[in-house]
Order: C-alpha cells, then structure tokens, then sequence
C-alpha cells in the first residue's frame, strides 16, 4: 500500500482517494481532495495559500529542517527481505517518531515564548480599564489601595443619580 502525497497540500493521499492529473508532459499531480485540484487548475501557489503546508513552512509556523524528516523520503530502491533488518528498522521508526514529536513541542513552545507575556499585558490593561466592575466603588473608596493608581472612581455621581432614578 502506498501512501501518496498531495501535490498542493502535502498532506496524505491514500490508496482509492483522491484526484490525480496527468500534463502532456506525463508529469503526474496527486490532490487530496477537489479543494487542492481547484487551486492547482487556478494556478495558485501553495506558498501563499495559508492553509497549505508549504505557507506553514515558509512563515515559519511549522519545522522545516529536521533530520528526521529525511527517513519521510520515499525511496524507490527495492530491498531485500531481512527479518533482523526490518525488526531493528521499526525500533528505529519509533525512536524517530519519539524525536520528532519532542521536537516539535520544543518549536511549538518557542513560537508560543512571547505569548504568555503578551496575554497578561492585555489583561493588566483591561483591569486598569474596569477595575469598578471587579470592585464595588463604595469598596474602592474605603480601602484605596485596591485601586490602581491611574485609576479615579467617581462614587458621589453614581450615588446621586440612583437617587434621581427612585423618585
């Protein structure tokens, strides 16, 4: 069984799926689905289609050089049976696969380094902003230092207009 790759996407075309193209040239294109074969009869590029493998790769979103990618490689030359050699072949293929996933939580937490930060700074700058919906304002006046110290709360306003709104 043979599993293709999509010439637009990258992704996993298996046996029975799929849409495949033969140019005048005889050079074969393998799509995983009319999505990827639309795109390639519009001539787009899949480096600038965002949700193509390709994009990922170029805008630094997912891994591109890993040597673990090399044993991917489909290679064309026939072997010959080994039982020794294809028991230590997938002892290999697990370790590998170990590998790459580790490497990829590496990459992934180095995207994400920046974000965390980001996050509490957005979340500082919204409290600074409503801090009178966490704390009632008559909180506030009695004990100052909940609030911030940018922050001036206006209670005798509130207090009269709800005054006004009862009579």
């Amino acid at each position: 069984m043979r599993l293709e790759k999509c010439w637009f996407c990258s992704s996993t075309v298996y046996p029975g799926h799929g849409i495949q193209y033969v140019r005048n040239d005889a050079k074969i294109f393998r799509f995983c689905r009319a999505k990827c074969h639309k795109n390639f009869k519009m001539k787009r590029n899949p480096r600038k289609v965002k949700w193509t493998k390709a994009y990922r790769r170029l805008h630094g979103k997912d891994m591109t050089q890993d040597a673990t990618f090399e044993f991917e490689r489909k290679r064309n030359r026939p072997e010959r049976y080994d039982r020794n050699l294809t028991e230590n072949t997938l002892k290999a293929i697990k370790k590998i696969d170990k590998v790459r996933v580790d490497r990829e939580a590496r990459h992934h937490a180095s995207r994400m380094k920046g974000k965390r930060a980001k996050e509490q700074r957005e979340a500082a700058k919204e409290l600074e902003q409503s801090i009178h919906m966490v704390k009632a304002p008559a909180a506030l006046q009695q004990e100052p230092s909940l609030t911030l110290p940018k922050i001036k709360v206006k209670v005798l306003q509130q207090q009269s207009e709800e005054n006004c709104m009862e009579e």
